[in-house]
């Protein structure tokens, strides 16, 4: 593999790494096993820390594919919790407000997934990094500010149902969806739409575009990746 020349790779990011801990961890086990200074390592799409899966990253000279990477459809297993939200939409903030789920069952739940299938309007988390005015809005947020998002239009191809657990009100979703797609903000409108409320507890990015989560490499098995390329470097 030719590093600098450029590579596609794909990283099962661990819960509570950002995608940018991803891409300084790839160049700084890159820089130090080639021996350089400086490599051009960068992400196609952010995934949130409370967030596991697929995070690819380009190298070298593929960086300049990002662009074009960025395109692709995305597929995510998200469990969500009914009868409660907090204000990150997510576990990283603590619960704000309760609600009963008394009426809730499976005939609802699934009469209101069918209303999120298809091309809908969707108003981004105020935690998330989006910028305002040249500053991301999650800066904004955890300052104690409301930014101001406005509503924009996302895909949700597919929408299926896993399981759906009446005793402790938990949705286990799995998801296909366009580029720009806020997986908490889906839960966030499914809560409202049942009148119930709703927050991510678990989420994990399975696939984007071809690149498959069993396909993706952990960091102990990039480290040992490089590590026979180089044992291969001197055994020629």
């Amino acid at each position: 593999m030719d590093f600098v020349e450029g590579e596609i790779l794909g990283f099962d990011k661990p819960y509570r790494w950002t995608s940018f801990d991803v891409v300084g961890k790839a160049r700084w086990l890159l820089c130090r096993r080639l021996g350089v200074k400086k490599i051009k390592v960068g992400h196609t799409g952010t995934l949130d820390p409370l967030a596991t899966g697929v995070v690819v990253v380009c190298t070298g000279k593929k960086t300049k594919m990002i662009e074009q990477l960025q395109q692709h459809d995305k597929e995510y297993v998200a469990t969500l919790q009914l009868g409660a939200t907090t204000p990150s939409f997510d576990l990283e903030k603590p619960i704000d407000h309760t609600f009963s789920t008394d009426h809730v069952n499976e005939q609802l739940l699934c009469s209101c997934l069918d209303t999120f299938r298809g091309e809908i309007m969707q108003v981004p988390p105020t935690f998330s990094a989006i910028k305002i005015d040249g500053k991301r809005a999650y800066s904004m947020a955890r300052q104690g500010k409301e930014p101001t998002l406005e509503a924009r239009p996302v895909n949700i191809h597919q929408l299926e149902l896993l399981n759906f657990d009446d005793k402790n009100m938990q949705v286990r979703l799995r998801i296909v969806c366009s580029k720009g797609t806020y997986i908490r903000a889906l839960a966030r409108d499914i809560g409202q739409s049942m009148n119930c409320g709703a927050h991510l507890i678990e989420l994990r990015r399975t696939r984007v575009g071809q690149m498959r989560v069993e396909d993706c490499l952990s960091f102990p098995q990039f480290e040992q990746m490089l590590d026979s390329m180089a044992d291969h470097r001197l055994s020629e």
